[in-house]
């Protein structure tokens, strides 16, 4: 998560943007068209890969290829088109890695911790550690700041395509993206994992 953080801090400015769409034209001004283009064929590409926010993928995509011209000055290796769809690979990569973690219910990452520590329990047993488990969360989870305590119960509210609308409605709701209401949902469970498992320990 870090490193895609520190990749969105970047800010594509106005003399990167030119230069960019210059690349893409490769010396035939198209007045942005070859952009749209691009970003539409991107949009289309990660929502055949059933993305959950294909626009973001893609804008992270273009940007991501804005910044590496900018740093490097100019890319040869590849046609713009082909360059494009590499990095958007990349992203995609990214995309299912950081999906995989967080739809993992927070419940079931409790429980892994929780195994770690103890062995051979019989049924009395377990359902005890279960209660105090439970206990633990909602005592870590009222520690939490009162919008932090919202945003993580509303991410993981639902099931399935609940949870999918639901969580884009919450991010339309925060005014910010799905990879960034993601990120922020990802620190605060964290935070949870952790003051959960010094409970229970």
């Amino acid at each position: 998560m870090q490193n895609i953080e520190q990749k969105k801090e970047w800010i594509l400015t106005p003399n990167a943007f030119r230069k960019f769409l210059d690349w893409l034209d490769e010396g035939a001004d198209s007045d942005g068209e070859k952009y749209l283009e691009m970003r539409r064929r991107l949009v289309i590409y990660f929502d055949r890969k059933n993305c959950l926010s294909p626009d973001d993928l893609a804008d992270e995509t273009l940007n991501r290829v804005a910044r590496r011209l900018e740093e490097k000055g100019r890319i040869e290796s590849d046609a713009p088109a082909k360059y494009c769809y590499t990095v958007a690979r990349f992203v995609f990569m990214e995309y299912l890695r950081d999906s995989q973690k967080e739809n993992v219910p927070l419940e079931d990452v409790l429980q892994k911790q929780t195994d770690k520590n103890f062995i051979a329990l019989d049924s009395d047993d377990e359902k005890a550690i279960k209660e105090t488990r439970l206990k633990c969360l909602e005592q870590c989870t009222g520690k939490l700041e009162p919008e932090n305590r919202d945003l993580i119960i509303r991410y993981y509210f639902g099931k399935e395509r609940v949870k999918i609308e639901n969580r884009r409605a919450l991010a339309q709701s925060l005014r910010i993206t799905m990879n960034a209401l993601s990120i922020r949902a990802c620190r605060i469970r964290d935070k949870l994992e952790a003051c959960v498992k010094k409970c229970m320990d």
